[in-house]
């Protein structure tokens, strides 16, 4: 346990149990440093271009800007971000963006239309987990110099191989794989031809609100502030503590050993609710909590198999007796508020149809297989139904459990069977979540597309063929129809079965202001003062 005078220069990992024991007390803390209570251990990089994560794309958004970005009102609209302009060509396959003149780096120095070319090429080099974002416009390691250009200090040229809808590339500029990186900082610290990539896991060379100043994996994450960013604001310094259990957020919350809680469920939020000492910020998330299969098991490569799973499941009694208050029944890839999003109900606990299924697929009497879970709560009190449910219809579950980094390390190596997982959207256009439920347009592991498909070994050529159909399609109405027969086909015909959609509560002692949630799953923490 540490004392919050220690908070300034780092602390060691605490156990719940040593922290529960006892009642040390604690001075109160500058109102110039927050304190966050966050699980961090889902976090494989800080590299921006490499992590793909939640946790780890709020955090690096607060270090990068990008060209664009989302409005936090209303996601569907882009304004600039280092970008002051940008401008179409007539056949739609050069992309012309004026850059801001006064942006700097944390270290001063002027951000440069080379330092935006380079950061763009890079995340195509890198070939990490995110490229495929940017990669769905024709890019190669090869090419991506001759596509991407910087011709002056202030001007970036963004050519496509086809003709592209000038609102999905800024979207997809808006993901977190679009963040600009400083240059000459990431070629002085290159081994290699890494382009710095090793350095950057833990380091930052940014322009945003805040500059990295440690990561300790699975403990803690210190921003401080970027004065040379114009939206830096009162906090100087946030620090964020890697606490899982969410009984001991709560009691460091009340306590005021933090400031804010973010992963409190629904048997803390409760008694917060109508505590005047506290605020609840609560926002719908673009999110989805998923059961996958990966169909290069034997057991689980028939669709049958996968349709007996969802109709296992008893959805209703999970979500009003597990997450009544952070969760809410959802089954298709495109959470509600998305534009196309089907919110129909598909699937209700039906043992006799799923039991049926399973003796259609030759598994009258089940199998075993294995599921990988996050070890967190409410992860681990969900899969715990799960394994119930499926037991019923003969599919004897062995749960394993481990840090969210390492259930999505061996997902994105194909090495799972069964996999408890939440999926957020990387920029607000369908395609963000048609692009990783249903395309896998190469299934070997030289892929460049790692997508949730080719994570779970699954190829349908016609679901595939539909996502790219709706991709395309130059009228708004006629592509909200195609996502939504998209859906329903994936609902029928997927080995996924999508079960709940999460809202984010951010639990906030009343001296705490100006928290923002986004749908896009962040919180920008310029915004966030305290009295």
């Amino acid at each position: 346990m540490v004392t919050r005078r220690q908070f300034v220069t780092g602390f060691a990992a605490v156990p719940v149990l040593s922290y529960l024991s006892f009642e040390p007390v604690f001075a109160a803390t500058p109102t110039s440093i927050l304190v966050m209570a966050i699980k961090l251990d889902i976090i494989t990089s800080l590299d921006p271009h490499e992590g793909f994560e939640s946790v780890g794309t709020e955090i690096t958004g607060n270090i990068y800007q990008q060209l664009v970005k989302p409005k936090l009102a209303s996601p569907d609209e882009i304004e600039g971000d280092l970008a002051v302009s940008w401008t179409a060509s007539p056949d739609m396959k050069t992309f012309t963006f004026k850059m801001d003149p006064k942006a700097k780096w944390a270290d001063g120095k002027p951000v440069t239309a080379e330092d935006a070319a380079f950061s763009l090429q890079r995340s195509v080099k890198l070939d990490k987990s995110p490229a495929y974002i940017i990669n769905q416009f024709g890019y190669t390691k090869d090419n991506v110099d001759s596509f991407i250009s910087a011709p002056d200090a202030h001007t970036l040229v963004i050519k496509t191989a086809e003709p592209a809808s000038e609102s999905f590339l800024l979207y997809c500029l808006s993901a977190n794989v679009g963040c600009i990186v400083q240059k000459s900082a990431c070629m002085a610290h290159q081994v290699g031809e890494d382009l710095g990539n090793a350095w950057l896991k833990k380091n930052s060379a940014g322009s945003g609100a805040f500059k990295l100043r440690d990561w300790k994996v699975s403990e803690s994450v210190i921003l401080e502030t970027n004065k040379n960013n114009p939206h830096a604001g009162k906090i100087q310094r946030i620090i964020l503590r890697h606490i899982v259990d969410p009984s001991a957020q709560l009691l460091m919350l009340k306590k005021g050993d933090i400031d804010i809680a973010r992963d409190l469920n629904t048997e803390q939020l409760r008694p917060l609710v109508d505590d005047k000492n506290f605020t609840l910020v609560r926002k719908g998330i673009a999110g989805t909590m998923m059961l996958s299969a990966n169909t290069a098991h034997p057991n689980l490569s028939k669709p049958q198999v996968w349709q007996a799973i969802k109709w296992a499941i008893d959805y209703d009694s999970i979500q009003q007796h597990i997450v009544p208050l952070t969760h809410k029944v959802h089954q298709s890839f495109l959470p509600e508020g998305f534009p196309a999003a089907v919110n129909t109900i598909m699937y209700k606990r039906d043992v006799t149809k799923a039991k049926a299924l399973m003796a259609e697929a030759g598994f009258p009497d089940g199998f075993e297989i294995t599921l990988d879970h996050y070890s967190s709560s409410p992860q681990a009190d969900i899969v715990q139904a799960l394994q119930a449910n499926l037991a019923e219809i003969g599919i004897k579950v062995t749960l394993l459990a481990a840090e969210s980094r390492q259930v999505l390390t061996k997902m994105r190596a194909r090495q799972q069977q069964l996999a408890f997982t939440q999926w957020g959207a990387d920029y607000f256009d369908p395609n963000s979540n048609a692009e990783a439920f249903c395309s896998n347009p190469d299934n070997s592991d030289k892929t460049k597309s790692r997508t949730l498909a080719w994570r779970c070994s699954w190829q349908d050529q016609s679901i595939s063929d539909l996502s790219q159909k709706a991709l395309h399609e130059p009228d708004p109405a006629t592509r909200i129809k195609l996502y939504e027969e998209l859906q329903i086909k994936h609902m029928e015909n997927s080995p996924f079965a999508i079960m709940m959609q999460p809202t984010l509560t951010a639990a906030c002692r009343h001296e705490i202001s100006g928290v923002v949630l986004t749908v896009m799953s962040t919180c920008p923490y310029e915004k966030v003062m305290k009295a």
